[in-house]
């Protein structure tokens, strides 16, 4: 799509990102944008991650005004970040915008970053001020956001931790916005839907109806860090919890060829693990309500599944969310396969552990960040 002209006072917001956590955190915001008012928004991708990306955009109604598609098979970290900087450039070129919103700790956020920093065009970051304090870990999303953090002029810090990591590291406190994280806002939105509409997921009818009466373990892996023996920890992990008779784990497999095959031989004999296709939103939030505890090394999980009264166990070393293990929300086990299922074991066994977790409070916000952040940015660009 070629850029429109630009009209004079109305200032241009780019929304950027490109894979699917990032749009499920983004579609609120540029729904919240567009709904303030005053400011002409528009959304590009990069595809970074295709397939995953797209279920999101079309749960979340956005349609791209600018897509790269830059996914390609077995791309490397260079050869992606190279080609989002020489891609993207052009695009700010052509389409002027008077600010770029990214997200969290992707590729996608620091090239882009940079390429707006390069033009002097601000940026403002949404999930701003997670840290982990090794930057190894994640892997190499630390390093991202910390990038990002030292471009941005408005920073979205989603609890007060983060924003108080932000002040440590110098960030002028009239750039700094605690708004909640807007993964609980497209939780929420996602919930009314698929209360109207239970057909949205109904591709997890199957295996319900196949695992009736088991008490479910829900399980995400797909970190770069826990390639390898990590990953092989968490199959083997997985595996002994399955053998018991009562408990069912539905694992929706990452596509990366570092996660499928070491699944698919640890895992996809047994009778009562599920190993299925990448889920869209709707479905993986079904999933959430189905669990009894989800083990998982993302991030965005840790966040989500507290708003469902869901214990977590993180399979990281470490996590830049540590308000839900503060909460009690969560507990990091990392690629211990002994840790994993002792924790996991806990969690089925002993009911005053569980409830411990589950009823505990809600760190990540009130399903109201959106609003927060398009008033923030209307504000600065003059909108009334």
């Amino acid at each position: 799509m070629t850029a429109p002209a630009k009209t004079p006072g109305v200032p241009r917001i780019l929304v950027c990102f490109g894979t699917r956590p990032e749009a499920i955190k983004m579609f609120p915001v540029v729904h919240a944008l567009r709904a303030r008012g005053g400011m002409d928004v528009r959304v590009a991708v990069t595809a970074q991650h295709r397939e995953l990306l797209d279920q999101v955009l079309e749960i979340g109604e956005i349609v791209p005004d600018i897509d790269l598609n830059l996914m390609t098979p077995g791309q490397t970290l260079d050869a992606l970040s190279a080609a989002m900087l020489t891609k993207f450039g052009p695009v700010l070129d052509e389409w002027q915008p008077d600010r770029v919103v990214v997200h969290g700790d992707t590729l996608t956020t620091m090239m882009v970053t940079l390429s707006s920093y390069f033009r002097q065009i601000p940026v403002a970051h949404v999930e701003a001020g997670l840290r982990s304090g090794n930057i190894y870990s994640p892997w190499p999303e630390e390093i991202n956001r910390r990038v990002t953090g030292v471009v941005a002029d408005l920073n979205f810090a989603p609890t007060e931790g983060a924003a108080e990591a932000l002040r440590r590291e110098n960030v002028a406190e009239d750039t700094i916005f605690v708004t909640g994280n807007t993964v609980i806002d497209a939780l929420f939105a996602t919930n009314d839907k698929l209360a109207a509409r239970p057909d949205l997921a109904a591709g997890l009818d199957d295996v319900a109806a196949r695992f009736a009466g088991r008490r479910i373990v829900a399980l995400t892996a797909h970190r770069r860090e826990n390639f390898g023996q990590g990953m092989a920890n968490i199959a083997a992990a997985v595996a002994r919890i399955a053998k018991r008779e009562d408990v069912a784990v539905i694992f929706p497999v990452h596509p990366n060829p570092n996660v499928r095959p070491v699944m698919e031989a640890a895992l996809g004999n047994l009778g009562n693990v599920a190993l299925i296709e990448p889920l869209d939103y709707p479905h993986f939030v079904r999933l959430m309500g189905m669990a009894e505890v989800l083990l998982t090394d993302s991030g965005g999980v840790q966040e989500e599944a507290p708003s469902r009264g869901k214990p977590v166990l993180v399979m990281r070393d470490t996590t830049e969310r540590p308000e839900g293990i503060e909460a009690g929300t969560a507990r990091l086990v990392a690629t211990d396969e002994e840790r994993i299922v002792a924790e996991t074991m806990r969690l089925l066994d002993d009911r005053g552990a569980y409830d411990a977790m589950a009823q505990a409070h809600n760190p990540y916000g009130d399903g109201k960040a959106s609003v927060r952040i398009a008033d923030a940015i209307a504000r600065r660009h003059g909108v009334a």
